[in-house]
């Protein structure tokens, strides 16, 4: 039998630790040492020691009353802190954000395409007392949202489907479930130039969403969030003119190729 190489172990040990941080990442909820174990196929003597580490170094942390339940720990959250703070178009897009929440009175996000989710890098939260959940580092499925279909709808269809399909994850009865109806909604969203998102991601929710230029390797939206009885459909178009405007006014446009 021919043992691994120790580069070859290496390796293998670096991507259980980022397979063990991502399951968490992804996780709503804390999960057990058998959950980890059974989702990630790791062989519990491993997973056991790596996840001890990983608590040492404050990676991750188990819950107070049970110590059996593990959830990503602080310094993932310093981590993440420092790639947002170190993101220029983060920096770019907080005037923006700023500029729609103050007009609409209305939560404002930037998104990013991560493989087929949108991952939430900013936001503005709207002073009503009935708004949208979001947070920063939430993750959605892209079909499922404004800034995702926005995002979408400027790629080749191909890329599409090697990124989201072919099954497309429910989150409410409107959600696009199919590929066919997908391609139309993107089309749709290609010809109008915004992308929206009617309850398909949460329940008496809408949002409007419109693709940042393409400044660098990454594919980026701002969208503004609102419950449906505050955002009728009749009013979306004029949301994604004045989205439209928040971006050409404080992101620098694309560079020439």
């Amino acid at each position: 039998m021919v043992e691994p190489t120790t580069d070859a172990a290496g390796v293998k040990s670096a991507e259980r630790t980022l397979d063990v941080l991502e399951l968490l990442a992804r996780a709503s909820e804390p999960m057990t040492f058998t959950r980890i174990a059974t989702a990630l196929s790791v062989p519990k003597s491993s997973l056991h020691k790596l996840l001890a580490t990983l608590e040492r170094r404050g990676w991750v942390e188990t819950d107070e009353m049970t110590r059996s339940r593990y959830r990503v720990g602080m310094r993932a959250l310093q981590a993440g802190t420092s790639y947002v703070d170190a993101d220029e178009i983060v920096q770019w897009a907080e005037t923006a954000l700023t500029t729609l929440t103050e007009h609409f009175g209305e939560a404002s996000h930037l998104g990013r395409l991560d493989g087929s989710d949108v991952i939430y890098l900013a936001k503005r939260e709207s002073a009503h007392p009935l708004r949208m959940f979001s947070a920063v580092g939430r993750r959605l499925p892209a079909h499922a949202t404004a800034m995702g279909k926005a995002m979408l709808a400027t790629m080749a269809w191909e890329d599409v489907e090697r990124l989201v399909g072919p099954h497309l994850e429910t989150l409410t009865q409107k959600t696009i479930t199919s590929m066919e109806r997908l391609a139309d909604e993107l089309a749709l969203t290609r010809e109008r130039g915004y992308g929206v998102d009617d309850e398909e991601s949460a329940d008496l929710m809408r949002a409007v969403a419109v693709a940042l230029p393409s400044v660098d390797s990454t594919c980026n939206a701002i969208s503004v969030s609102a419950p449906v009885v505050r955002m009728p459909l009749d009013r979306t178009p004029d949301v994604a003119a004045a989205i439209a405007q928040a971006i050409s006014s404080s992101i620098p446009p694309a560079p020439r190729r």
